[in-house]
């Protein structure tokens, strides 16, 4: 699936759009996609580590941090329950941390960078709402492709 993202822009330039963030790897999958869950919270992870406690069936949770990057809202621990209970990858606007871990699990990651800090625990937060992410609305339901070029969402999923 590398590189896979400019071919599914190219075949579905009206269907697809692009979250212009720069994102960074820290699983060690860098490519990854699936059906699309979601989490808003601002230095509270707690939504985030029972979501990922859940099922994942192939999903990827899509996290709205506010773009804070004082406070981790994934490290090893969530993370590898992600990959125990088979989730395809998350996306986090916001930073992570143990990022040498992430590098280790066979999941996909992408980030805004990393903070050794860890959140609050106070159970706040809002799961499958609607995300805003710099402009590009994401809902719970959509599709998530994301490679080295990036992330991008679509309503339906893609064949390239």
């Amino acid at each position: 699936m590398d590189d896979k993202l400019p071919d599914l822009c190219d075949s579905h330039p009206e269907a697809v759009q692009w979250i212009p963030l720069q994102w960074q790897n820290y699983g060690a999958h860098c490519c990854f996609e699936g059906r699309v869950r979601t989490v808003r919270c601002y230095h509270d992870n707690s939504k985030v580590k029972a979501m990922l406690a859940t099922p994942g069936e192939g999903q990827v949770l899509v996290v709205d941090g506010s773009g804070a990057m004082d406070r981790a809202l994934l490290g090893d621990l969530i993370a590898q329950s992600a990959v125990d209970n088979g989730w395809a990858g998350v996306v986090i606007v916001g930073p992570v941390r143990d990022a040498a871990t992430l590098a280790t699990l066979p999941i996909g990651i992408k980030a805004l960078g990393v903070c050794p800090i860890k959140t609050q625990k106070r159970d706040q937060g809002d799961v499958d709402v609607a995300l805003a992410l710099n402009g590009v609305s994401v809902r719970a339901g959509d599709y998530l492709y994301a490679d080295q070029n990036g992330v991008i969402v679509c309503a339906e999923p893609l064949v390239s």
